[in-house]
């Protein structure tokens, strides 16, 4: 089974080469990394940083040096974090990684890009009313297509294995910023409706797959002004499906059908430069239908389904993947990140007996979430568990 363990590109710079790659091989025994390559904004708290114990990530910045040629006469483009410097720390990766014979990913968030959202808004996803949701980019823009796939064609240079797609779909109403406001009770239809999107490049496929895209706008505003406006209203159950007589429901059906064309796109793009295209589902079986996520597609479409296995015990990562063969995607063609901190691992045995479940699975790939975000005890874990040494 390949291993590698997620972690922020800071990592490297703050530790230096030595002990970042020398905790991977020596106290995680791991096969490889997964470096985070464009990532949202965040505050984290780093446990064994020698720098820092906080760090604020900035809002959509790239880890890398992008080549400006590539990106010429383009809108949409990344731009470097400014705790890179003038480093890049994908080539130091790429020539440690080389070295060590160590496997290199690129941890890619694509659509929830708050810097481009707010600097390009009509790259935006846009609700029944029009607002736009300036924390994301539309999977159904062609401009966000052409960025999606450019950036895949970035990390070729760096002999990158795989680009491990998180946010290559659309996103609900939550979550999306920081200080996010809801003092009247929305419900959990409003919040649905809400977060679906009416841009004119949304609508325009809806139209071309035979749904009425302006009247199911219409239905959908009417829908959201009778919760929003009667708190009885917003606590009363709908099914989706039903509303405007299934109208909506061909229209988010329309909405996948953008997603998993984008995620051809970029499995292609991917392909062509020896790169496998990891498409990351953390929500789940059967909660993706709002993002646009439609599993047994995009287990067609891209090299890999990964999801997260976050759990206390290996039973309940059994049923995770488990959950994933009922919607088409068999175990052999997914990856699994798991946590080996004390939230979800009691110690070394409880973390090697849920990768043995993925290996009885048949799941070939695991991954370790987060490197900085970790004790390094929780590395030590990480290697007793894959390697036998157990307490």
């Amino acid at each position: 089974m390949e291993s590698s363990v997620l972690a922020f590109a800071t990592d490297l710079l703050d530790e230096g080469a030595d002990t970042f790659f020398g905790n991977l091989t020596d106290r995680a025994g791991v096969g490889g990394v997964t470096l985070a390559s464009v990532y949202h904004e965040a505050r984290d708290v780093f446990p064994h940083n020698p720098n820092r114990v906080i760090r604020y990530l900035e809002p959509g910045a790239a880890y890398f040096r992008p080549d400006r040629a590539r990106w010429a006469g383009r809108r949409l483009a990344p731009t470097p974090s400014t705790a890179i410097g003038d480093r890049d720390p994908f080539a130091e990766a790429a020539a440690q990684a080389q070295r060590r014979g160590l496997r290199l990913h690129a941890w890619t968030v694509f659509c929830h890009n708050d810097r481009l959202g707010f600097q390009h808004p009509d790259t935006a996803p846009a609700n029944a009313f029009g607002d736009r949701q300036l924390t994301e980019l539309c999977p159904a823009n062609p401009e966000v297509r052409g960025y999606a796939t450019t950036l895949v064609a970035e990390f070729a240079r760096y002999g990158v294995d795989a680009i491990r797609a998180e946010s290559l779909h659309f996103h609900g109403l939550r979550h999306g910023y920081h200080h996010e406001r809801y003092f009247e009770e929305l419900g959990p239809v409003a919040e649905a409706l809400l977060g679906v999107c009416f841009c004119a490049h949304c609508r325009a496929n809806a139209l071309s797959a035979g749904v009425p895209a302006t009247e199911v706008r219409q239905a959908v505003r009417d829908e959201l002004r009778a919760r929003l406006a009667d708190e009885r209203r917003a606590a009363e159950p709908a099914a989706l499906d039903e509303l405007a007589d299934g109208a909506v429901a061909a229209y988010l059906d329309a909405a996948a059908l953008s997603v998993t064309a984008l995620a051809t796109e970029v499995a292609e793009a991917a392909a062509q430069h020896g790169m496998r295209l990891s498409f990351m589902d953390t929500g789940g079986p059967g909660k993706g239908w709002l993002s646009g996520i439609d599993l047994p597609a995009l287990a067609k479409a891209a090299h890999q389904i990964e999801t997260l296995g976050y759990a206390k015990t290996p039973e309940a990562v059994r049923e995770k993947v488990a959950a994933f063969a009922l919607h088409g995607v068999h175990p052999k063609d997914m990856a699994v990140i798991l946590r080996p901190m004390a939230e979800d691992c009691d110690g070394p045995a409880n973390l090697a007996a849920k990768i043995d479940t993925l290996r009885q699975l048949g799941v070939p790939e695991v991954e370790f979430y987060n490197y900085g975000l970790m004790r390094l005890s929780s590395m030590d874990r990480i290697g007793k568990a894959l390697h036998g040494d157990r307490p």
